[in-house]
């Protein structure tokens, strides 16, 4: 019986559609293109906000201070704008949230541009972080509703991953060329307007949103995804891919800065976010045999190695060319944590679970640029990049000591309320 199971997984495995038939979904687009707009605050929000404020305090701790805040504030909202979400639908809670958000990012530059003091800056880049737009861990729920059981969700889960890695080719592209090219205030300006016109058309697509459950259902369905202890070893090894994207972003600030090349930060990014989406694109076409929890362990342990030699990279071609390695890790250990959501969470708690993990890359993040900006001014040029050494290798311990919370449980197991109670099954 078992080997008739596995059998059968594989093939379905191997015969797995591709993009163009997901791309091709009725209604999809739909979502698709204001989605795409809307999120594009997660990849551009933290490089405008450094960019911002190094520029008008001249200090990179300073900077990586208020792009903390920012983050530490959307990872502890994320996940109560995802159960709302879930309890009561996403127009209702994506509305409110894009129109403070817009008032809250322009606030906080015109606080930056009239030198206001730190303080000032963190109690506006409160609101800012709280208010950022879950879009993606909302698009993927849309998904769900599109597709509903069709094989094609397996292809959808790795679409929107490499839309993540897209977000974060594009958007810290634009914000460092609005940023040097245009105005210090560019990139924030840019990142309010695209997350209002691109989150209320997102939110206008009635028609894919998930529906809300009766009232009676509530107790059931809306029961926090942070009871399974798989989604706990998740959000560890999440904070460690946030704080790769936190560390190179100061820290490549910072080193284009030290040789009179603040242009190349962009490029130096885009090259690492670059590897990033390629990877994910691969990862995604590919049909794997091996287990999700075994696939991100061997790919977080290659993330560490590689993040691990970024500090002692001294040239422009070096730090690209290890910068391109870093995001081709980055990538599967993304889609594969994704994708264990779906196997470990009930169904009604699955966008909490997404905005844990999307919350878990923000205070990563956060914390990382905190870090690496306080490195880089007390210290030598690329100090920082111990930040992201530091935070995978601590994360990779943790996923290597409790691995086993990965396994997604067999057919025969039952999940009530959120956590795994095992019942008595017969065995043929």
């Amino acid at each position: 019986m078992a080997t008739t199971v596995t059998s059968s997984k594989n093939s379905a495995a191997a015969s797995r559609p591709g993009y163009l038939q997901l791309l091709r979904t009725r209604g999809a687009w739909t979502f698709l293109l204001p989605g795409f707009a809307a999120r594009q605050p997660f990849a551009m929000l933290t490089i405008s906000i450094v960019l911002l404020v190094q520029h008008t305090t001249g200090s990179y701790g300073a900077a990586g201070a208020a792009a903390a805040v920012t983050g530490v504030s959307m990872a502890v909202f994320a996940p109560f704008t995802g159960r709302l979400a879930d309890r009561y639908g996403q127009r209702s809670v994506l509305i409110p949230g894009v129109l403070l958000h817009t008032l809250s990012g322009l606030t906080l530059t015109a606080l930056a541009l009239a030198d206001a003091p730190l303080w000032a800056l963190f109690a506006a880049a409160v609101p800012t972080g709280a208010s950022v737009p879950q879009v993606g861990p909302m698009v993927r729920a849309r998904w769900g509703v599109t597709l509903k059981d069709s094989p094609l969700m397996t292809t959808a889960a790795a679409f929107e991953s490499v839309t993540d890695e897209l977000t974060f080719v594009v958007g810290p592209l634009l914000a460092t060329a609005l940023c040097t090219a245009v105005h210090p205030a560019a990139g924030l300006v840019t990142e309010a307007a695209l997350t209002l016109v691109g989150g209320l058309l997102f939110a206008a697509q009635k028609t894919t949103q998930p529906s809300v459950a009766p009232r009676g259902h509530a107790r059931v369905e809306h029961v926090s995804a942070l009871r399974v202890p798989g989604v706990r070893v998740l959000i560890v090894t999440f904070l460690g891919i946030g704080s790769v994207f936190g560390g190179m972003q100061v820290s490549l600030a910072a080193f284009t800065e030290s040789i009179g090349e603040p242009g190349l930060n962009g490029v130096l990014y885009g090259v690492f976010a670059a590897g990033n989406m390629l990877s994910g694109i691969a990862c995604g076409a590919i049909a794997w045999k091996a287990a999700p929890h075994r696939r991100l362990v061997v790919g977080y342990t290659a993330l560490a190695l590689a993040a691990s030699g970024l500090w002692a990279a001294h040239s422009v071609l070096l730090l690209a060319g290890l910068g391109l390695l870093v995001g081709m890790c980055i990538a599967p250990a993304l889609i594969t944590g994704y994708t264990l959501v779906e196997d470990l969470v009930p169904a009604g708690a699955r966008t909490e679970a997404f905005t844990w993990l999307t919350g878990a890359v923000a205070l990563g993040q956060a914390a990382a640029v905190t870090v690496a900006g306080q490195l880089e001014d007390r210290y030598w040029g690329g100090a920082g990049f111990l930040v992201p050494a530091g935070g995978t290798l601590l994360a990779l311990i943790t996923l290597l000591a409790l691995r086993s919370r990965l396994v997604a449980r067999s057919p025969g197991r039952t999940v009530a309320r959120g956590v795994g109670h095992r019942v008595p099954v017969a065995v043929d």
